[in-house]
């Protein structure tokens, strides 16, 4: 795994990253605003598995292409949320 870059939860997206990765990204970051969850000290994390890119938010979140070029996002386990 080559260890990609960071950036926080409402800046701008690296460049290089997908077009379809960016839109989801911005996706995930509009349900959280909604409801009103506080990513202030939250990031995303770009890695590439097996050349592959894949972002992942600080809460578990990921977010990968399928074989077709479309993304795919991950909720963490709602379970691990309940204590």
């Amino acid at each position: 795994m080559q260890l990609g870059t960071r950036w926080n939860v409402g800046a701008v997206a690296p460049s290089r990253l997908d077009e379809a990765l960016v839109v989801a990204v911005r996706r995930v970051e509009d349900e959280l605003s909604a409801e009103s969850v506080d990513t202030a000290a939250w990031g995303w994390t770009l890695t590439y598995l097996e050349g592959k890119p894949r972002v992942e938010l600080d809460d578990g979140t990921s977010i990968h292409l399928d074989d077709a070029g479309r993304a795919q996002v991950t909720n963490p386990d709602d379970a691990a949320e309940e204590d």
